[in-house]
């Protein structure tokens, strides 16, 4: 009877001890800390793993997820600098770097985020004015994660970023903008049109500034060309009759003869070819004339030699020929050459 009373003692002890091992031994998940109070006052931070506390005397205070979270902003109303009035919203991501602060600085973290997180957003956004805070949201962001994490650094938290999700102007506000964007952008157009009409016009002046420059340079270069040519044609001309005078003045009567026969002969050939022609009685001996054409033979014999063309010799005898009648554009032409009947 002893002995069965003995054992029992044992097995309740032995349950007894396993009972408070059990409640000693902690394991603690990875991403959490929780903190230990011993008679309720905090004494150390258990880390992810196995971990061994004091039964009876100590106890898990907070069990304090140190991953990093997100809180949702609830929307609220914004009057800006120029007192628009804008509803705005945001999301705030932030880390327990020290869970014994996180749980004993301050009361329910969460909602003492979301609070100053929104206090914050009234502050930054009403000291800009509405165009600024639309076009400006990473200046808006960098303000509040700056002056929300310097509030929460003595609650141990980190922090790590605040986005602004939406702003919202009044619907009126919205149709202001919309009319002011229209305005903008036909006041822009209008101004390119008329820098680009400004550029055609400059293009075209300059381009006709380049085309007159040229006609004008082209003309200079014919008028130049043109007084190149007559004073090469007065030089020949002059080199020619230089050469008729020098023959002439060493008496070779051929070469006044073939001189006056070719400008005789021109001045006819330019009364037949008239486009005005009249019919006009001119007396003409054809023997002088074939004199003419006798002494440029005779040229033409001293030039090629003797073996040149057979020119026929020039009669000596004056025939005179009736009246020819001929073609012209002017009136009656006497022969300058002509010999008079009575000498």
């Amino acid at each position: 009877m002893d002995l069965a009373g003995l054992d029992i003692v044992v097995i309740a002890l032995v349950v007894l001890v396993i009972l408070i091992l059990f409640a000693g031994i902690k394991t603690i998940p990875q991403g959490y800390q929780y903190t230990v109070e011993r008679f309720g006052r905090y004494t150390r931070t258990l880390d992810p793993g196995l971990n061994l506390i004091i039964p009876f005397i100590d106890r898990i205070g907070a069990k304090m997820n140190v991953m990093e979270q997100v809180l949702d902003i609830p929307t609220q109303e914004v009057i800006t600098r120029d007192n628009a009035s804008v509803a705005s919203d945001a999301v705030a991501f932030y880390q327990i770097l020290n869970p014994a602060q996180a749980a004993y600085q301050v009361a329910n973290l969460e909602h003492a985020i979301i609070n100053l997180t929104m206090t914050n957003i009234r502050s930054v956004m009403g000291s800009m004015d509405l165009d600024e805070l639309l076009s400006n949201r990473d200046k808006i962001n960098d303000q509040l994660l700056r002056v929300v994490d310097e509030a929460a650094n003595p609650w141990g938290v980190k922090i790590t970023r605040v986005e602004i999700k939406d702003i919202a102007p009044p619907k009126d506000l919205v149709d202001s903008m919309a009319r002011q964007m229209k305005a903008e952008r036909e006041k822009r157009a209008q101004v390119l049109e008329a820098e680009g009409s400004r550029n055609a016009q400059i293009l075209r002046a300059e381009g006709a500034k380049q085309s007159a420059i040229l006609e004008a340079e082209g003309q200079r270069e014919a008028a130049f060309r043109d007084a190149e040519a007559r004073e090469r044609l007065a030089e020949a001309e002059a080199k020619a009759t230089k050469m008729v005078s020098e023959a002439i003045a060493a008496g070779d009567v051929q070469a006044i003869n073939y001189f006056v026969a070719q400008k005789y002969t021109e001045a006819m050939a330019s009364i037949g070819k008239a486009p005005n022609s009249k019919v006009v009685l001119m007396p003409m001996e054809a023997s002088s004339l074939i004199g003419s054409l006798g002494g440029i033979g005779a040229i033409a014999r001293e030039v090629f030699g003797s073996g040149g063309a057979q020119v026929a010799s020039t009669p000596r005898t004056r025939q005179s020929t009736p009246a020819t009648t001929t073609t012209a554009s002017t009136p009656a032409f006497r022969n300058p050459f002509d010999t008079p009947q009575g000498s």
